[in-house]
């Protein structure tokens, strides 16, 4: 029997795609010129579909890969051919935004940026916001717990999951649907799916809480000299704005030309004058006096010495402009001719000299071409993007090596939001010791003792 004749009984033919109709996918939207290798692509509708399913995979020992929106950056979706994909595109209805509880109910196939207009429309925020919100589902967002560009006022994604429902390995509905913010009775089950990468359960709906929609934003852009001076500002910022500094974002100056210097919608705001570009948004709630502290903030900053140049957004339209330059990594990735990606975390104090002593390597490494950093310096969190000539194995592990191997002194990890999935598990022990990874595979053969679910990912 084809193992998707397993599922004739209780999926629609248009439910179960096989042969064929499996060219038309793939692992990755980067990577969409590879077909998947799978046994099937299996679509539910509902939670109960997805149990069902699960069911008879654990039946007939069948691996199981969830693909989402096929945006993550870690191999956490690639398959090799003996699996059932689970996609959860039809699992995409808004159940319930609650007001009075400001929440927001959802199926875990429903896409970041139609949670973010359809919350607006009611006057609340979802606050987590990254490039690829037209893409990302929220299923995978908070299975890999993402961060993004406002970690710094409102958390990561875990911080924001009130309520979650997930399905076990052999088929049993976990629901902790709560839409309350405190609930200390016992252990946090959802807790062991934030994070896990569709390892120990496949999210299938999530209550995630809410804030009142922002009436001010506002944005500038700050060139700095050193890297002292920005983590000086960062807390100049943190003070003067009380409680408003949402985002603060750094760019080294290689990557800020690159950025700026492609195409008109993207022109650079201040010139290349400088070592260290910031970009900081604040999100408050009178536009008028918010936009006058911001820019008094500024002002006062300049005469001080802090910082050497600052351009502040005189509209919305400005404040796009800003976080299109900062946001559209294609920019970079388009003039590579094989590209390599990093999301670490290092506490802030590290970052410059950590950063300054990885260009330097790296440019001695023949096979790189170029080397870019940027990312969320509020919150330690830093990405490198790295060009190079091939994709050997070799070229790739002397990278890796570069980037990470002085993690660990410091107490750095090698995934801040991104997730371990396969192309990071042999340096999970960098930044995870001995017992914590034993405890790890303990969880892991516990809740999955079959070895069925995202089989090859993190372990």
């Amino acid at each position: 029997m084809n193992p998707s004749q397993l599922f004739n009984s209780f999926l629609e033919e248009g439910q179960i795609l096989t042969d064929k109709a499996l060219e038309q996918r793939y692992h990755h939207i980067w990577h969409m010129d590879e077909p998947l290798k799978a046994l099937c692509v299996l679509l539910p509708k509902n939670t109960e579909q997805v149990s069902k399913i699960m069911k008879v995979c654990y039946q007939n020992d069948l691996p199981v890969v969830t693909h989402g929106g096929l945006t993550n950056l870690v191999g956490s979706t690639e398959t090799i051919g003996n699996e059932v994909v689970i996609s959860t595109e039809r699992l995409n209805r808004i159940e319930e935004i609650d007001k009075a509880s400001r929440t927001i109910t959802v199926q875990s196939g429903v896409i970041l940026e139609n949670i973010h207009n359809a919350t607006e429309e009611e006057g609340l925020l979802f606050p987590l916001n990254f490039g690829a919100r037209g893409s990302a589902q929220i299923g995978g967002i908070v299975s890999t717990n993402a961060g993004g560009l406002r970690v710094l006022k409102y958390g990561m994604t875990r911080q924001l999951v009130l309520g979650l429902e997930a399905v076990t390995v052999e088929g049993t509905v976990i629901s902790s649907m709560k839409k309350i913010i405190k609930d200390n009775s016992a252990y946090d089950l959802k807790q062991l799916f934030i994070g896990s990468e569709g390892t120990l359960g496949i999210i299938t709906k999530v209550i995630l809480k809410l804030e009142e929609l922002p009436k001010s934003r506002n944005a500038a852009f700050i060139g700095f000299d050193n890297y002292d001076a920005v983590v000086t500002f960062l807390k100049y910022c943190d003070s003067k704005l009380a409680g408003k500094l949402s985002g603060f974002e750094l760019i080294w100056k290689n990557s800020y030309v690159q950025m700026t210097s492609v195409n008109e919608s993207v022109r650079p705001p201040l010139p290349y004058d400088y070592n260290y570009y910031v970009l900081i948004e604040s999100l408050g709630g009178n536009q008028f006096n918010d936009q006058n502290e911001f820019q008094n903030l500024l002002e006062q900053a300049l005469e001080e010495e802090l910082i050497l140049d600052a351009v502040m957004a005189n509209s919305q339209s400005d404040v796009e402009w800003f976080f299109r330059i900062r946001e559209d990594v294609n920019n970079l990735v388009d003039f590579m001719e094989h590209d390599q990606h990093f999301d670490i975390s290092l506490p802030i104090p590290y970052i410059g000299s950590y950063i300054e002593e990885r260009y330097n390597s790296l440019r001695k490494i023949k096979g790189v071409n170029q080397v870019y950093a940027f990312g969320h310096v509020a919150d330690g969190n830093i990405h490198f993007m790295v060009g190079k000539s091939n994709l050997s194995t070799e070229l790739k592990k002397r990278i890796d090596h570069c980037i990470y191997d002085g993690l660990q002194k410091i107490g750095g990890s090698v995934s801040a939001e991104h997730g371990i999935g396969l192309h990071k598990k042999d340096y999970l022990h960098l930044c995870r010791n001995e017992e914590e990874i034993n405890l790890m595979r303990l969880l892991k053969t516990t809740m999955d003792p079959k070895g069925l679910l995202n089989p090859r990912k993190i372990l």
